[in-house]
């Protein structure tokens, strides 16, 4: 079975364009959690709470990264949106380093890779990255190859997602035996180098993308998936029987 590993990084509408991206409506809509707040101190601090959390949402955000791996042969691609074309483009030992002029762009060739997988593996897939991809698409009217990601949960084909497979689906809770960490947590636990490693986390994208730094996030989303596709080799050897 052909089974395509893939990670997405994210970045929030920035301070300045937040008025020109979104009209009054939207905007008392986005902070209205803020303006229940008597104190200006608690208010402004509410509202630096919600701009950080725009990264997480498709209509708050767009992406600016894909990485993807197949897990047989270890050969992958990342698709990253950068300015200078000829700068960024280029390869890196089994990745194809891909500069997109445009999220438009970057999310058809995500789109035309995926069609030839039968399986799909992701860290948190199923609550973010498919759920977030499907949006943007359709907001900008991107053909969607391939549509049933979301489909049963407890199911590992074609959406094995290895957050769900970690934790039995969620069977102990926040505080059982089966609690679900972070990606840093378990490849620091099963001896994998966390992507985390060299410095850069995905809290740090939105100033990359600020600073034009654009194969730092790239990079950064190169280990994140190399490590996911360790993490389900271990999966697989070791637990995937269990189900």
């Amino acid at each position: 079975m052909s089974t395509l590993v893939f990670d997405i990084e994210t970045s929030g509408v920035p301070d300045e364009r937040i008025e020109e991206v979104f009209d009054e409506s939207q905007r008392e809509y986005l902070f209205r959690p803020a303006e229940y707040l008597e104190d200006e101190t608690e208010k402004e601090k509410k509202r630096e709470e919600i701009k950080r959390m725009f990264n997480l949402w498709p209509f708050t955000a767009q992406c600016v990264c894909i990485c993807m791996i197949n897990a047989s042969t270890d050969r992958g691609k990342v698709i990253f949106l950068a300015d200078d074309f000829e700068e960024h483009a280029g390869s890196q030992g089994e990745i194809e380093y891909v500069p997109c002029a445009d999220e438009a762009e970057l999310l058809e060739k995500f789109w035309e890779a995926a069609r030839k997988f039968n399986r799909v593996v992701t860290f948190n897939g199923r609550s973010f990255d498919v759920p977030f991809l499907y949006l943007r698409s359709a907001l900008l009217d991107v053909p969607i190859s391939r549509k049933k990601w979301l489909g049963y949960r407890f199911a590992v084909d074609p959406h094995c997602d290895l957050a769900d497979q970690l934790t039995f689906y969620n069977v102990s809770g926040r505080d059982g035996a089966a609690r679900r960490f972070n990606l840093d947590f378990y490849c620091r636990a099963f001896g994998i180098e966390s992507p985390k490693s060299h410095g850069v986390t995905g809290m740090d994208v939105n100033d990359l993308m600020r600073e034009e730094r654009f194969r730092e996030i790239a990079d950064y989303c190169v280990r994140d998936v190399r490590a996911t596709v360790e993490l389900y080799r271990i999966w697989e050897k070791r637990l995937a029987d269990l189900r």
